[in-house]
């Protein structure tokens, strides 16, 4: 055992060589927009627990959410709420043993990502 020879093994894959698959990319995806709806939750939160509380606490945390970056958090958290749940089909798709070969993978990846885009627009174009 102490005479293997380490320098002839093959490394692991670098990530300066590695080429990310759609699959895994909307996979971490998924992940990021489940922790990013966590907190634009606790945003609507605050805002509820504010218009309980004070006219003036609501009129800060109203003020906040109806501003410029309140409007950008709540249209990406719409994005994100729309991709987190094609993406959450998607998987109960797969738990059913159905499109898990790669050209299909890479379709329904690239489905999610097209409608999340087109639902969003249509909700900011409905609400």
């Amino acid at each position: 055992m102490a005479d293997v020879n380490r320098g002839s093994r093959p490394l692991s894959p670098h990530l300066t060589i590695y080429r990310p698959q759609l699959t895994s990319m909307t996979s971490i995806l998924t992940r990021i927009t489940g922790n990013a709806l966590l907190i634009s939750s606790m945003l609507v939160v605050w805002w509820f627990l504010a218009a309980a509380s004070s006219p003036e606490y609501f009129a800060i945390a109203d003020g906040v959410l109806t501003s410029w970056f309140g409007d950008i958090a709540m249209t990406l958290s719409v994005l994100g709420l729309w991709y987190h749940t094609l993406a959450g089909v998607r998987h109960l798709i797969w738990d059913n043993g159905i499109g898990l070969d790669i050209p299909t993978a890479e379709k329904m990846g690239y489905a999610i990502l097209g409608g999340s885009v087109v639902l969003t627009i249509i909700t900011i174009i409905v609400v």
